[in-house]
C-alpha cells in the first residue's frame, strides 16, 4: 500500500480536542506525527491512520501516537488520537 503524504493543514474535531486533552497529547505532537510519520495505513475508504513512536515523560517511555483522521476532506479533519505502550500491537513489520 502506498505510503500516504505528510499533512500540513488539518482540522481537529470536538471529539478530538477532547481526547487530546484527556489522554494529554499536545498540539505540537500532532503537528510532530502528520510531518514525518513513522507510518502510514489507510483503514478504510477516506480514513487513515498517522502513527508515529515518541518518548514521553520522565523518565522517557516510548509511545506510539496513532491519529485517525479522514483524509477525504480538504482540510483533512482529526477524528481521534491516542498514545499506548503497546507498540508491538499496532506496529506493521515491513
Amino acid at each position: 500500500m502506498p505510503k500516504l503524504s505528510p499533512i500540513k493543514n488539518y482540522r481537529l474535531t470536538d471529539h478530538a480536542r477532547f481526547e487530546m486533552t484527556r489522554r494529554q497529547i499536545s498540539d505540537e505532537t500532532i503537528t510532530q506525527v502528520f510531518a514525518n510519520p513513522d507510518d502510514t495505513e489507510t483503514v478504510r475508504a477516506g480514513r487513515a491512520v498517522y502513527q508515529s513512536q515518541i518518548e514521553i515523560g520522565d523518565p522517557a517511555k516510548i509511545y506510539l501516537i496513532r491519529i485517525f483522521v479522514d483524509v477525504d476532506r480538504t482540510p483533512p479533519e482529526v477524528v481521534t488520537v491516542y498514545r499506548t505502550s503497546k507498540v508491538a500491537k499496532y506496529w506493521r513489520s515491513e
